[in-house]
């Protein structure tokens, strides 16, 4: 017993002086406080936890069961704390998830919220390296009367199949008013990338007619991580049909796009969600743009300030009707090399981000009618392009209206500026967007983004949209420390 006890203390002491240490360390420039549990948790609550509180969770960090204990405990008593205050509560309850036992994600290689690790392992796989010889051969088994199916996204029938599960099963507002509407052909512009795998686009099957319950989609890019560049897989449109949510589906759609993936050769990917999962990398915040404020007064997306009349709102967010950019125009395929040159030239800036080809670049930037936008500024003398801007169309269906159906929305997505200033460069995506009907741009606060989303009148929403890495480990990102969309 004595023996027990002198070990337990012995780890305790080594976890309090490992803690002490990246602190330490963080002071010195390289950021890796990051690697604190506690920190994350009071970074995430966004309030401060008393001495002993920390004090106490952190003497208990190198026992996992005991910490997450402790964790709930503390999560409970600062609910008793702060009842009335939703913004905490909210902060609470999306916090008690990262706490519980989970079945699938603590068996996989990604971060967790009590993790204590020391520089060594930054940078590096989560998990063992493996080689494909490894990798299952054949797909994870699945409930009876289901099967799996590799969908033809390019096959409008079978793309329409997709289009209907997540227009009616896919990410909607908390509040239920709003969900999200991709079109065919947006969904053909993310998916069908040069160099894509057709095994990663598929999805489940069941019922009399096989319809189509469940998808979920993987796409190969070249990512930069903290300067280490990898091959990954970026894994989007996870969806499941709401009255099988029981069955566990997503988690095998989870386990059988990572085999598909590592049958490639490729062990790490990124995605985005906006549910709190084991462990972001980063958390970022949507912005909204008024562009048409009445709509979006009378549908609920937005309100009025109090006190003021809808006439003075009107005013307030008036943009300019003509652009201001001289040589602003329509990308096109001439541009092509250029703006790839721009494009990643600019997004070495950041810690994580694409690196992109010029296939790449025109498959995703060239202007599509309904998907995506793009503009550069030219250069009138020397006919050289300089700058340019991007948005993407992704509408959201308007589920408690009599009226109104569609919101009709922008989002922002890679913007690169050298000779104007970033602000002159996105007022005139918003001017852009107003002549093109839209409603409302959206904006994350990433890259610079932030510099420029107060003084254009841009409200901060309630929305988050968290960034992962699967299989990477890295110290947690700010926001602006991030160069990746994800549609």
């Amino acid at each position: 017993m004595e023996s027990s006890k002198k070990q337990q203390e012995d780890t305790q002491q080594f976890t309090s002086n490992l803690i002490t240490q990246i602190q330490e360390e963080s002071k010195g420039g390289d950021n890796l406080e990051q690697t604190d549990p506690v920190s994350f948790l009071e970074r995430e609550l966004q309030i401060k936890i008393d001495a002993d509180s920390k004090e106490e969770l952190r003497l208990s960090v190198a026992n996992e069961n005991s910490y997450k204990e402790k964790v709930k405990k503390l999560l409970e008593t600062l609910r008793e704390k702060h009842t009335g205050n939703y913004k905490v509560l909210k902060k609470i309850d999306n916090l008690y998830p990262l706490y519980d036992a989970h079945d699938f994600w603590d068996s996989q290689p990604v971060p967790k919220a009590y993790d204590v690790f020391d520089n060594s392992l930054i940078d590096k796989p989560i998990d063992k390296i493996k080689t494909v010889a490894e990798v299952r051969q054949d797909p994870y088994p699945l409930p009876a009367g289901f099967v799996w199916a590799d969908i033809d996204i390019s096959n409008r029938e079978q793309a329409q199949e997709v289009y209907e599960l997540l227009t009616q099963n896919y990410v909607e507002d908390d509040d239920n008013m709003f969900r999200f509407d991709y079109s065919i052909d947006f969904l053909q512009w993310a998916l069908t990338v040069p160099g894509f795998h057709k095994e990663w686009l598929f999805g489940v099957r069941g019922g009399k007619k096989n319809r189509l319950f469940g998808f979920i989609s993987g796409i190969p890019v070249d990512c930069v991580v903290r300067g280490n560049k990898i091959k990954m897989a970026e894994i989007n449109f996870l969806c499941v049909h709401k009255s099988l949510r029981t069955k566990r589906l997503a988690t095998v759609l989870i386990k059988e796009v990572t085999r598909r993936v590592n049958l490639h050769d490729i062990w790490q990917a990124v995605y985005t969600a906006g549910v709190l999962i084991p462990l972001p990398i980063a958390k970022t915040t949507y912005w909204h743009r008024s562009l048409n404020p009445k709509k979006l007064v009378e549908v609920g997306f937005s309100s009025l300030p109090s006190g003021t009349p809808m006439a003075r709102y009107v005013k307030i967010l008036k943009l300019p009707t003509e652009t201001s950019i001289p040589g602003l125009r329509e990308m096109t395929k001439k541009d092509i090399s250029v703006v790839c040159e721009l494009l990643n030239t600019y997004l070495t800036r950041f810690e994580v981000h694409l690196e992109f080809s010029n296939s790449e670049v025109e498959h995703f930037l060239i202007p599509r009618p309904g998907v995506i936008d793009t503009y550069v500024v030219e250069n009138p003398e020397t006919k050289q392009v300089t700058d340019f801007f991007s948005f993407y169309h992704l509408p959201s269906s308007i589920l408690k209206h009599e009226t109104h159906k569609i919101l009709n929305v922008a989002y922002a997505y890679y913007n690169v500026c050298n000779t104007v200033s970033f602000e002159e460069l996105m007022r005139n995506a918003l001017i852009i967007a107003k002549q093109k009907n839209f409603d409302v741009f959206n904006a994350l606060d990433i890259m610079e983004n932030e510099k420029i989303l107060k003084e254009l009148k841009f409200g901060v929403g309630d929305g988050n949209l968290h960034y992962y890495l699967y299989n990477w480990r890295i110290p947690e990102l700010k926001s602006p420390q991030l160069g990746i969309v994800l549609v």
